[in-house]
């Protein structure tokens, strides 16, 4: 399904464009592409269930009903999209208040990790990405 793959080519390329502001300090910009990776892989996993979530916190809720409280990821997998989703306004919006190096390198390896463990189960369902 073209759709579904370009939402997993969107995360994909996210979670790589977030390097360069790592690497100038830009923390505030990380936070922000870290949450589209994880955002649009979460996204991809609800399409391929069939789901379509008209609202960015929907993708949140319908993620942890249909994923984390069926057991098919773990609650840790959930709780990386929330983090960094809450993290998300504090790069994008917030002034005076920016995105510690510390806490954007943390969410690194936690977003790398959300998106290979849908990646894996997108392959899984048969999904030939």
């Amino acid at each position: 399904m073209k759709e579904l793959q370009d939402f997993i080519t969107k995360a994909e390329r996210f979670l790589r464009s977030a390097e360069h502001p790592l690497a100038l300090g830009d923390y505030d910009s990380c936070a922000s592409r870290w949450y589209y990776a994880a955002f649009f892989m979460a996204e991809a996993a609800l399409m391929k269930k069939g789901l379509t979530p008209s609202f960015p916190q929907s993708v949140i809720r319908l993620f942890g009903q249909h994923f984390i409280q069926t057991g098919i990821f773990p609650p840790a997998l959930g709780h990386i999209l929330s983090r960094a989703h809450d993290m998300r306004p504090a790069g994008d919006y917030e002034v005076g208040h920016a995105i510690s190096r510390e806490e954007a390198e943390n969410l690194l390896p936690t977003v790398q990790q959300f998106v290979a463990e849908v990646r894996i189960y997108l392959e899984k369902e048969g999904e030939s990405l």
